[in-house]
């Protein structure tokens, strides 16, 4: 059975994980037959943002405790995952992927990543094993690898497809439901709410990363 990681930012899509895409994710790797570990940094939220209003608010949260609410309480510190345990990693969208895990929503292609997520994409990389990434954290790839020029997609979206090229990275123009494969680097990447309207097209293409990465596993 593969092992993989389901990196978590938050719980929900204004400050943390974009919990369709999260939950997708995790169905589709049960249903394929993978055991999920959830991984999320243990530090505070960049800010918290009523998702009724989309106003933020004076609320201080948690990554960590935020992300047990998509994880039913089974999560991991990142601090504490190694890339030994691992087979592949999958990391969700939402604006916690660009806010608390990066800075890539205020500073853009100047970003920098949280140095536990800097270390475990890093390490992924390093011994060949697949990575995933949904939506806008693409871009966090970008970043973290820049020095691999790594091939990725965010849909069609200028400003970000700009941001991931001025880090050093390729983008490619994809449809919700489909994915981009960045064979050299062992990158699968699909835009996800980057540019879906539906949480059935966002799933077509989350399920096809999924097995794609359990292939390459």
């Amino acid at each position: 059975m593969k092992n993989v990681g389901v990196l978590l930012s938050g719980c929900g899509v204004y400050d943390g994980s974009e919990i369709h895409e999260a939950v997708v994710t995790l169905l589709a790797l049960e249903r394929n037959g993978a055991s999920t570990v959830c991984i999320a940094p243990d530090i505070p939220q960049h800010h918290v943002v009523n998702h009724l209003t989309g106003q933020p608010t004076d609320e201080t949260r948690n990554v960590l405790v935020e992300s047990a609410r998509i994880a039913r309480g089974e999560i991991m510190d990142i601090t504490h995952v190694r890339t030994a345990d691992l087979d592949a990693l999958v990391i969700p969208g939402g604006f916690g992927a660009a806010k608390n895990l990066s800075d890539f929503a205020i500073k853009g292609k100047d970003a920098e990543v949280h140095p536990g997520v800097r270390r475990l994409i890093t390490e992924m990389a390093d011994a060949k094993k697949p990575i995933g990434a949904l939506c806008i954290s693409p871009a966090m790839l970008a970043k973290v690898l820049e020095d691999r020029h790594p091939q990725v997609t965010i849909g069609n979206e200028l400003g970000t497809a700009e941001a991931i090229e001025a880090m050093g990275g390729g983008h490619a123009v994809c449809e919700a439901d489909s994915i981009h494969v960045d064979t050299d680097n062992r990158l699968v990447t699909t835009p996800a709410y980057m540019i879906g309207t539906s949480i059935c097209e966002v799933a077509a293409g989350i399920e096809k990363l999924v097995k794609k990465i359990l292939e390459m596993a």
